[in-house]
């Protein structure tokens, strides 16, 4: 009975990793499309020109896609350094998404405004040369969003 059970455990285990890791090919997916389909579209930050919605998905798919594949393998296998690998990693995971939330709780003032700062650095640099992605941003968010400015039209 508890053989089966444990059993049962392992192969659910193995299902749920799996969905991970598929979950993870899908967003790396995702990622490389739009690099691929959107590489003159930068970010709306001048501050950060790599911090954009291609290269998150691309790190974040690529992350998931290696803490499934440990688990899925440490459970089929049932090897113990994997599945501690496993285990370090969700809790990496764990720490740092709760130490993020508490920063951001914290700190939300001071993110507002560096946030609006940046975005209007990179306003001011709408339609200048060599600024081509930063102003493709700026033109969608503004045809979207029916709106100009960063606070205000102004």
């Amino acid at each position: 009975m508890a053989r089966g059970c444990l059993q049962g455990v392992k192969y659910l285990m193995f299902a749920f990793n799996l969905l991970f890791w598929l979950g993870g090919c899908g967003v790396l997916g995702v990622g490389i499309w739009l690099a691929a389909t959107q590489g003159n579209f930068a970010t709306l930050s001048s501050s950060f020109p790599s911090l954009s919605a291609a290269n998150l998905l691309i790190v974040t798919g690529t992350f998931v896609m290696a803490i499934g594949f440990v688990g899925c393998i440490g459970a089929l296998k049932e090897n113990k350094c994997l599945l501690l690998t496993f285990f370090v990693l969700l809790l990496l995971v764990l720490l740092l998404e709760t130490t993020i939330a508490v920063l951001f709780f914290a700190y939300t003032d001071k993110i507002d405004r560096y946030a609006q700062e940046d975005l209007k650095k990179g306003l001011h640099l709408y339609g200048t040369p060599g600024n081509v992605g930063l102003t493709n941003a700026w033109s969608i968010i503004q045809t979207d969003f029916r709106c100009c400015g960063v606070s205000n039209y102004t």
